[in-house]
């Protein structure tokens, strides 16, 4: 597992990807500006960096570059922007961006983008199953108007070209019909029902964590959880709506 330094001035935002990537393993670092994240970067020398754009005082791309003049970009970083455009994903990809994130961020695109700027050089290209190629060719952001995740944002081209590939079905496909085992505690096939209703929903909607919320009523926040604590395999709904 990695530490992972998450920047941006929004609390919220902070807070909740602080919690999923706590969730997978990581340990995570939150700072709210350039002068914070400065710090933390020299201090803990962190795995991963997760970078807003927009920022009060120095904005992410102005301390992308600087760290990258400066010698000290010796780790991945991730841009982050609710206000994504071509120029500027180019821009940041060109300075050293592993890839860049539009805002608001899915589960699926926070989980897969992570998991590919952590590979380590040596580990690229081994063909593995559910590994996306290496993030050396990140170099081309392509706009993704219809993901299967709904994004309408940009995504590196490399993000995108194996989705295909990585795109079994879950089971046989979503089944809308299943049967359960009644003679047993309440609290025991409420689970169960429950666990079936979300990776039903999941595998309907491609692994979207937001189309998902949105069709259950429930805040994204309270469905991560929901499926962390039903034992929902998020790993393999994530391969399948890859």
């Amino acid at each position: 597992m990695a530490t992972i330094l998450v920047v941006d001035d929004e609390l919220g935002i902070r807070a909740l990807l602080s919690e999923i990537l706590t969730d997978e393993g990581h340990t995570v670092e939150l700072a709210e500006n350039a002068a914070q994240a400065r710090q933390v970067r020299e201090m803990l020398r962190p795995d991963l960096v997760l970078l807003d754009i927009w920022m009060p005082d120095v904005d992410g791309v102005t301390l992308l570059k600087e760290w990258s003049s400066g010698g000290q970009l010796t780790m991945p970083v991730i841009m982050m922007s609710g206000h994504g455009t071509i120029d500027t994903a180019v821009e940041a990809t060109k300075v050293g961006a592993s890839a860049f994130l539009e805002k608001p961020i899915t589960l699926q695109k926070l989980l897969r983008a992570v998991d590919q700027a952590l590979i380590k050089p040596g580990q690229r290209n081994l063909g593995t199953v559910g590994q996306l190629p290496p993030a050396a060719g990140l170099t081309r952001p392509v706009l993704r108007p219809d993901g299967p995740d709904g994004g309408h944002g940009l995504a590196p081209a490399s993000l995108l070209a194996p989705a295909m590939a990585l795109a079994p079905a879950l089971h046989d496909g979503p089944r809308a019909e299943q049967s359960f085992d009644l003679d047993r505690p309440l609290r025991e096939a409420r689970d169960a029902f429950e666990k079936s209703y979300f990776e039903f929903h999941l595998a309907k909607e491609g692994g979207s964590m937001t189309r998902v919320a949105e069709k259950t009523g429930l805040e994204r926040t309270h469905l991560y959880r929901k499926l962390k604590q039903l034992g929902v395999d998020l790993a393999r709904n994530k391969r399948g709506g890859a």
